[in-house]
This record gives C-alpha cells, structure tokens and sequence, in this order.
C-alpha cells in the first residue's frame, strides 16, 4: 500500500503498526496546529477550519481501515462523533453526577474503547469482507 492509498483512501486494511503511525501523525499535527494557534500567531478561524479538515480526513481513512480489518464497518467510526459531542454538550443543568457521567466519563470511555478495539487487538488473519489480507504501507513510495 502506498502513502496516497494509506492516508486518502476509505478501502484496504491496515495493521496496529500502520494504525499507530497514523494516529501519531495526526496527533502530531493537531498539536502543532493548535501550538501555532495558541502560542505562536492566532490563525484566522477559516483557516483553522480547513487546516483541522485536512488533519481529520487522513485520520477518518486509517481509522476506517483499521476498522475494516477488525471485520467491521467504517459507520464505527461514528462512535468516536458520538464521544466529541457528548464532551462539547453542556451538561451544567444537570445534577452533578450526570454532569460527569455524559460530560467526562461517557466521552472517554467511548474513545478509550475504540482505541483498544483498533490499537491493540489483533485483526482478522484471513479474508474477510473488507480484503483478502493486511497491507503493509511502504512509507517509501507516495504513488
């Protein structure tokens, strides 16, 4: 699999390495981001826009074919929406308890679940539904 399949492309199946690397890019370049934003120059906020957009898509598409190789649909990935809304809600009407519950505890028990599903368990070995086998990315060649 090459770099332009690997970070653009919803097809495939990827590896926990291959994931990881992903992962870890993408994390690398949101902090960059928000450093930038924060610390160094105040971006204009279209311009954070398109640059969180640029960071999410490449994630979406290795997180999806993480997922395919679990034998599972890239609709999972639909989860982890669920967690970053339940994190941005206001929950300040509600009683204390609830309060953690949907604000902190729901949020990251989703997030932490997802991750364990695609970060550490191991894929299917046989074909399945999504590829006949785990490509390795060759981080070498971009087309």
């Amino acid at each position: 699999m090459t770099l332009q399949h690997w970070a653009f492309s919803f097809k495939g199946r990827i590896g926990r390495r291959d994931f990881w690397v992903g992962f870890g890019v993408c994390f690398a370049l949101f902090l960059g981001l928000f450093i930038i934003n924060e610390v160094i120059y105040p971006l204009p906020a279209i311009v954070m826009w398109i640059s969180i957009f640029f960071i999410l898509y490449p994630f979406c598409a290795i997180f999806t074919k993480r997922l395919h190789d679990r034998n599972k649909r890239g609709i999972w990935l639909l989860l982890l929406l669920l967690a970053v809304m339940l994190g941005l809600t206001d929950t300040s009407s509600l009683e204390p308890f609830w309060q953690w519950a949907m604000g902190r505890f729901l949020p990251s028990f989703i997030g932490m679940i997802m991750l364990l599903d695609c970060g550490v368990f191991i894929g299917n070995q046989s074909e399945n539904y999504f590829g006949k086998h785990t490509e390795q990315v060759n981080y070498r060649r971009w087309r």
